[in-house]
């Protein structure tokens, strides 16, 4: 794991991080829906294509890589590796799994296959161990669509981004799945969330390709 550390003395966002770190402490939260149109027509498993395309998303962008360390200092990550929740059907209860990122797309399959296997069905909330520091949180609810998702976060320490993926549905000969996304105020505006978005659906199109 590697980092940047930030001089908040020397950073051009010091003044609206501030503000939203201690003035306005906030998180909000946006839902779109995305075409996976693509995904479909090339047959490719959707959960693993979801976490490797918003992986490729989040490590273009330093606003989603941006987090506070367990030892108080503010750094941008180099790179970040998805932490996703599996059912269990017996239970009812889910488990943290996380798998760790490469660009090769048959390779993060092939990873994320061998972490499904081996862990998936561990029934504790956290089932592989030893979460890395720069991963963020992948949620999936295939039983439902949805409009809108909100998380009440109360740690407003939490910077990095926060993902929930809905029920797909078919219109005609199109795909589409919601996704809610939740970051942070302090180091993330409307503005870095739609371009996350921009990026997100261009990766969606290319995927399993180099965009």
């Amino acid at each position: 794991m590697r980092y940047t550390e930030i001089d908040p003395e020397h950073w051009a966002r010091k003044e609206y991080f501030l503000h939203y770190w201690k003035d306005v402490p906030c998180t909000y939260s946006m839902t779109v829906k995305l075409d996976i149109t693509s995904l479909r027509q090339k047959g490719l498993k959707l959960y693993p294509s979801m976490l490797y395309c918003l992986t490729k998303a989040v490590n273009r962008w330093e606003p989603f890589r941006t987090a506070c360390r367990p030892d108080g200092k503010l750094v941008v990550y180099d790179s970040m590796s998805p932490c996703y929740t599996v059912f269990h059907k017996d239970s009812e209860t889910f488990s943290n799994l996380w798998t760790e990122f490469t660009e090769d797309y048959g390779e993060f399959c092939r990873r994320y296959a061998e972490d499904a296997a081996r862990f998936g069905s561990v029934h504790a909330m956290t089932a592989k161990p030893d979460v890395p520091e720069n991963s963020f949180t992948v949620s999936m609810l295939p039983w439902t669509s949805f409009e809108g998702f909100h998380l009440n976060v109360n740690d407003y320490r939490y910077l990095l981004p926060i993902f929930t993926i809905g029920q797909y549905q078919d219109a005609g000969e199109r795909r589409s799945i919601p996704l809610a996304v939740q970051v942070h105020h302090a180091v993330c505006d409307g503005y870095h969330v739609s371009r996350f978005l921009r990026d997100l659906q261009e990766i969606l199109d290319a995927c399993p390709g180099s965009a």
